[in-house]
């Protein structure tokens, strides 16, 4: 349990602390964007590696067992969780790599639920299965991603607020964090021609990690 721990503090660490802080700044000018973005994602690799691997041979203690109907509720959040992931790689978005264009661009899609839909659908993933599994190794290891996932949203606002604010406030004024609270705000509404598709890839690609969960991680997440 403690490799785990040491290991989910460091992927925690180098995505909060090095990717949306003045750190990265330091070492951009050093290496330059290419080269930065290049060692990130040999480290990110070799963190997440060595995450899993401490996750698959630590010690767990059962802390929770979850009632069969919080786990349909944990199934049917799962689902909005791969609409939101299949909306972010559908749909051109100012909070991602390569995509400043987007920031003057009228939010489209996904982006009218929440400006942060590939962050949101990995909370949402951590903290289905956090709830879902109820042990200690269960709450390190998809808690760090959880945590990464909330924290990295105002991180990556304040970056890309910087980069151009006054593109930035109408970007912002257009969307939300919270899903659904720009809508909710009378600043947006939902375009449901807009988002069929993501939710139909979504639909099927969750009822396909429902099919084949038994078998590639030893568990059915349908409550019995």
């Amino acid at each position: 349990m403690f490799t785990l721990i040491l290991a989910a503090f460091l992927w925690v660490g180098l995505h909060v602390g090095v990717a949306g802080t003045r750190l990265r700044r330091t070492l951009v000018a050093r290496l330059g964007d290419g080269g930065f973005r290049g060692a990130f994602s040999v480290a990110s690799a070799v963190s997440i590696t060595l995450l899993v691997l401490a996750w698959r041979n630590a010690e767990t203690t059962p802390l929770w067992a979850a009632p069969p109907a919080l786990g349909w509720l944990l199934v049917a959040v799962m689902l909005l969780a791969f609409i939101l992931f299949a909306g972010s790689l559908m749909t051109r978005n100012a909070t991602s790599v390569g995509q400043n264009a987007a920031l003057s661009a009228e939010p489209r899609g996904v982006l009218r639920i929440t400006r942060h839909p590939m962050l949101w659908a990995f909370a949402l993933w951590g903290a289905v299965h956090v709830v879902g599994n109820g042990d200690s190794a269960a709450l390190v290891f998809f808690g760090a991603f959880l945590l990464t996932a909330a924290l990295g949203m105002p991180s990556l606002d304040a970056k890309v607020a910087a980069r151009d604010p006054a593109a930035w406030a109408g970007f912002a004024a257009r969307t939300s964090v919270l899903p659904f609270a720009a809508v909710a705000m009378g600043r947006n509404r939902i375009a449901w021609r807009e988002i069929a598709w993501p939710a139909l890839v979504g639909l099927i690609a969750w009822a396909a990690v429902l099919h084949v969960h038994p078998a590639v991680f030893g568990v059915s997440p349908i409550p019995r």
